[in-house]
């Protein structure tokens, strides 16, 4: 991908996800993400593939386990099925995301929404971006629910609230390991406050966080 070319060249590179749409991109070790919701209330789906072990991805209850905490934030760290570290949070000026809710789907909106004709999903798009990057989209499990807001009561039970995200609210990963990353801003409408809006993201050279490979 162009704007990852340029980050590993020294550049960084800001660009915007337009609502209901996806992108994938490599993402080196010692390179960081930055994500950002520009108008507040928007939810960012994000999935991520390890480049050199394709099979090990992404994985929600192993970041739980091994964080001892749903709360994931700055100080966390995002784990694939391996168990080995892919992300790190760096920065969080939100502090409220999700790692239970699987991504919205076209069956999910034709059971809730009465949905019988076509409506972007983020299990689409998220699809979509990793078979750009020749990875397989079976494997695609639980997103990290960036800004999303699900509340687990005492019970047990949880709840989909609207983001906390206020406008400018943003989330600063570092990659430990060369990763293919899935990113969208969120299509479902009820997530999203009523609204599906835009998200902005960024990728920082290696440099720029001090880190060498």
């Amino acid at each position: 991908m162009p704007f990852s070319f340029s980050a590993r060249v020294g550049k960084t590179v800001k660009a915007r996800l337009e609502p209901r749409t996806g992108v994938g991109f490599p993402l080196d070790a010692g390179q960081s993400l930055k994500v950002s919701d520009p108008f507040g209330g928007q939810v960012a789906d994000l999935f991520c593939f390890d480049r050199l072990v394709p099979h090990d991805v992404l994985s929600s209850g192993r970041s739980i386990d091994e964080n001892d905490t749903l709360a994931l934030t700055k100080g966390h760290f995002l784990y694939g099925r391996s168990g080995r570290i892919m992300l790190e949070i760096l920065e969080d000026s939100c502090g409220v995301h999700d790692f239970l809710i699987t991504p919205c789907s076209l069956d999910m909106f034709q059971k809730l929404g009465n949905h019988q004709e076509h409506h972007p999903s983020c299990q689409e798009n998220l699809e979509n971006a990793a078979l750009q990057g020749r990875h397989d989209p079976r494997l695609i499990g639980t997103a990290f629910n960036i800004f999303m807001n699900v509340p687990v009561a005492g019970n047990g039970r949880i709840s989909i609230q609207p983001p906390r995200s206020k406008a400018g609210d943003f989330i600063l990963f570092l990659a430990h390991r060369d990763l293919f990353v899935a990113l969208t801003a969120c299509s479902d409408e009820g997530t999203n406050n009523g609204a599906c809006k835009p998200i902005d993201y960024e990728v920082f050279p290696v440099s720029w966080a001090g880190h060498t490979r």
